[in-house]
């Protein structure tokens, strides 16, 4: 790993655990789009998710984390790429990931085995790029 890409991700896991949870789900929805942040929380409308964002109603603790964790990884891979390149990486089938898409993994995997799995498909992926 680049020195670069090392300080990208402490910073990236530094913001997910500082950040509130409003500022993660905001910045997360800046990146992936609302959609795609509200299918990672498991709601059907992106209400939820602007509601998340403005503060005026807060997601599950397992929901948090999973943000928390996406956050972690988008941030990463934010750094080198366009909030495009982080869209499509989170959507697309992840060879890292036994080809599944990255936001699959996090939303139907126990996030003790997806967490890591994706936070080590996005440094391979920001390193390689």
């Amino acid at each position: 790993m680049s020195t670069a890409t090392a300080r990208g991700d402490l910073q990236a896991h530094q913001e997910s655990v500082s950040l509130s949870v409003a500022d993660i789900t905001s910045r997360l929805r800046d990146m992936l789009g609302a959609t795609l942040v509200a299918y990672l929380g498991e709601v059907k409308e992106t209400r939820a998710v602007a509601q998340w964002a403005a503060g005026t109603r807060a997601p599950s603790n397992a929901i948090e984390t999973r943000l928390r964790t996406a956050y972690q990884a988008a941030a990463l891979l934010r750094a080198k790429d366009s909030a495009g390149v982080v869209q499509a990486w989170f959507q697309g089938m992840n060879p890292q990931l036994g080809d599944v898409a990255p936001a699959r993994v996090l939303r139907e995997r126990p996030l003790q085995d997806a967490g890591p799995a994706v936070i080590a498909a996005a440094r391979v992926f920001a390193a390689e790029g």
